[in-house]
């Protein structure tokens, strides 16, 4: 598949097979030091867990903001959606499968006084007390546009333009680390599109064009590369490369620390019938749909500008700082 860029970005790809599974991470924990210390992020003790600080959360809101603008020709349904699904449906996207180390299920305590008093008394001397919790129904979202392909399924065939969403969540994987870029719980803001192949793959283009503008007018440096999701295992490693050889999925990487180091920004994907086969997602006249998406890591991008651009984001280059925060 060719993917059409503008003459300022180039397509990068990794060097071999491992290094579709080893995203680079830009900076060392001395960058996560520095942001503690300017109090833009805020310990909870659990690594990749932070509070956000009003200034954090200012340029994120820009952030938001420009997206909104950038994606407002689209005409694209709005949602808002929390950070669980139901398991049936986590389970029905078949993202376990793929990724088991990054996944979370939701457990409560659903037991009577006599299991509590057990539970309490667990607590007290130190003793592990998950035994005593079931199972919720719940599993944590790993993106954004999860929720998406069920709802549409249970609205019937798709009208002759097909659907498009707009959707914004917290979202969880579970690898934790003190590396800054790389959270737990993180937001990403997403379109997505749901249509024919062509409406798919015109829509994955519109959106690696925008997006390279987009951090352009932000003054930060990126390129876009060939990538892969982080499958699990062995049969994992096949998949990432054959969805490599495919190029179903492309990344807009910055580098932060050096040009070596590189942070998945924004995700271009290319789901094909993927999604539609696991919820009979159909056309108007009844074929499979296939499926689009592009999605921006809010922390991410948030992250490069404070690397790049400096902790006071009044210090920014006035160009950045209208483009965040200019009506």
């Amino acid at each position: 598949m060719d993917i059409l860029l503008d003459a300022q970005c180039n397509v990068a790809a990794p060097a071999d097979a491992d290094a579709m599974h080893h995203e680079v991470v830009g900076s060392d924990t001395g960058y996560r030091q520095r942001l503690l210390e300017a109090g833009l992020l805020t310990e909870t003790g659990i690594d990749g867990l932070y509070g956000r600080s009003q200034r954090f959360e200012a340029v994120v809101d820009g952030l938001d903001a420009m997206i909104t603008a950038a994606g407002q020709d689209l005409d694209a349904e709005v949602l808002r959606f929390p950070p669980v699904l139901s398991q049936a449906d986590f389970e029905t996207s078949e993202y376990f499968n793929s990724c088991p180390d990054l996944s979370g299920t939701i457990h409560c305590f659903c037991g009577g006084e006599k299991e509590h008093r057990r539970a309490l008394q667990c607590i007290a001397d130190g003793q592990d007390w998950s035994y005593l919790q079931q199972p919720a129904g719940l599993a944590m979202a790993p993106a954004a546009c999860y929720p998406v392909y069920p709802l549409s399924a249970r609205r019937g065939p798709l009208p002759p333009g097909g659907r498009t969403f707009d959707v914004y969540s917290y979202c969880f994987r579970h690898e934790p680390s003190p590396e800054p870029t790389r959270m737990q719980l993180f937001r990403i803001r997403e379109y997505v599109r749901i249509g024919t192949p062509a409406q798919a793959v015109e829509f994955r283009q519109l959106w690696v064009e925008r997006g390279k503008r987009m951090v352009d007018r932000l003054g930060l440096p990126c390129e876009i590369a060939l990538a892969s999701d982080p499958f699990f295992g062995r049969a994992g490693k096949i998949a990432a490369q054959n969805q490599y050889a495919e190029a179903l999925k492309f990344e807009l990487r910055i580098p932060l620390a050096d040009a070596a180091n590189a942070v998945a920004c924004l995700s271009f994907n290319l789901h094909r019938d993927f999604f539609s086969q696991r919820w009979e997602l159909r056309l108007s006249d009844h074929a499979l749909a296939h499926s689009a998406c592009v999605g921006f890591g809010m922390e991410r991008i948030a992250l490069a500008l404070f690397w790049h651009h400096g902790l006071d984001i009044d210090a920014w280059p006035q160009p950045v700082r209208d483009a965040l925060w200019t009506p």
